[in-house]
């Protein structure tokens, strides 16, 4: 079990319904308290119509960051295959700013092959994906570097979201700040087991990682005890239009607030 206080968040899904609506509902989980919020990364929705509407991820992130003043906003995850890096580490930064430094760099290798045909991209296979990912994060860690003006606190904190264990979690634990996958709490257990080693190998405290798992609904929420025993402390939310409901929201919160003590 981890001695980091619980975070709670949200993944509002940009898909089938209107802007306005989850604007609304982002105003809300903010006003509610939560910790995080996130989109995602696609050009068409993953569930209900597959042509209905959707809306693109870094503009809706500039929405989120100009219209919030408290709670740290992101991506969970753009898919690093969308965009040149030198490009996508200056849209980062920007957002940073927008947000006044509150903003969460989540990236992954992509996998959804829809967006790739659509929109021109090649899909190749997953090591392809996974290599990409790999060199695209040294670019992006160092043009921060050489922006002017820089992020905000010189970097973002930097998620990575995944769960293949010989190459995503290695990456993780050579530039991540915050882990994110998805599953019930033993596999949530193997996962950051398996992380805690690469941290090893590479000479990195893995106590310097957030673990972070997503899809919380009535069911997971039953697990909370389980996942934290898991060393799970940031628990998020997902949620789609056209309602967004957060109901499940208020019990995150009053379990955080009940073990972190306030």
């Amino acid at each position: 079990m981890s001695d980091r206080p619980i975070r709670v968040g949200v993944q509002l899904q940009p898909q089938q319904g209107t802007l306005a609506k989850m604007r609304e509902t982002w105003l809300r989980v903010e006003e509610m308290g939560a910790d995080t919020m996130f989109n995602w990364d696609h050009f068409h929705p993953l569930y209900g119509d597959p042509d209905g509407p959707h809306f693109e991820s870094w503009t809706v992130q500039a929405a989120m960051a100009e219209s919030t003043s408290r709670i740290q906003i992101g991506c969970l995850v753009t898919c690093n295959s969308y965009r040149n890096a030198n490009l996508q580490a200056d849209m980062a930064r920007t957002v940073d700013h927008i947000s006044g430094g509150r903003f969460i760099f989540g990236i992954g290798a992509g996998w959804f092959r829809r967006d790739y045909d659509e929109y021109g991209y090649e899909f190749g296979t997953a090591p392809d994906r996974l290599r990409h990912l790999d060199r695209s994060l040294a670019t992006i860690v160092q043009r921060w570097g050489r922006l002017n003006p820089p992020p905000v606190h010189g970097r973002p904190p930097i998620l990575i979201g995944g769960g293949g264990e010989k190459v995503t979690l290695r990456i993780t634990a050579q530039y991540a700040d915050i882990w994110n996958g998805f599953g019930l709490p033993d596999v949530a257990r193997h996962k950051g087991q398996v992380l805690d080693e690469h941290c090893r190998r590479l000479g990195r405290d893995p106590g310097e990682i957030e673990r972070s798992i997503g899809g919380f609904n009535a069911e997971r929420v039953k697990l909370l005890d389980d996942y934290l025993a898991a060393g799970v402390t940031h628990f998020i939310m997902g949620v789609g239009g056209p309602d967004w409901d957060i109901g499940q929201l208020s019990e995150l919160i009053a379990y955080r607030d009940q073990h972190n003590g306030g």
